[in-house]
């Protein structure tokens, strides 16, 4: 089953980036390419074929696996960046995090009128940062197609935020 695959590979970093916080560490999941083409498949297998014309991910953790899943749906990718780091015209949102505030940008042009958008990142957590991504994506006419999510860190309540965005959510693994 994929989740225990993912459990198996995730690594736990007590007090990163504050004490308290135990971090899940995806990155030991890069070192096995065939549970990254477990993970996609995964993902693909529970969206509806034909319903996405973009995946956006969020920065940093959520280009890995969203370049992936956009190459395999055969759809462009979206870069949602932290703020000052994209060359281009920007639409810029604030929000908050489980430990602190920031502020995500992407470039104006990125989405059309229309296009249905999903979002990955590798983590849902409170939600904040995928309901800045929502906001900014609405913002230049995206409709917010669903989520993916490699974790979902259900104690912190993420989803009943992102839902009225869409109820479109897809976590491989629960914590």
């Amino acid at each position: 089953m994929i989740s225990d695959k993912i459990k198996e590979a995730v690594r736990d970093i007590p007090d990163f980036p504050n004490s308290g916080i135990v971090f899940k560490d995806i990155t030991p999941i890069l070192k096995q390419p065939k549970l990254c083409k477990e993970i996609i498949q995964a993902f693909s297998d529970r969206l509806i074929p034909g319903t996405i014309d973009v995946v956006a991910g969020v920065e940093s953790r959520g280009f890995l696996f969203g370049v992936m899943l956009a190459s395999y749906l055969d759809v462009p990718f979206v870069p949602i960046r932290k703020s000052g780091k994209l060359p281009y015209k920007t639409v810029e949102q604030s929000y908050d995090l489980e430990y602190g505030s920031a502020s995500i940008e992407m470039h104006a042009d990125a989405i059309e009128q229309g296009q249905n958008v999903l979002i990955h990142d590798d983590l849902l957590a409170t939600g904040g940062t995928v309901v800045a991504a929502s906001k900014l994506i609405q913002q230049c006419g995206g409709i917010i197609a669903g989520y993916t999510f490699i974790i979902n860190l259900s104690f912190l309540q993420g989803t009943p935020r992102i839902q009225p965005y869409s109820s479109n959510i897809i976590a491989l693994t629960t914590y």
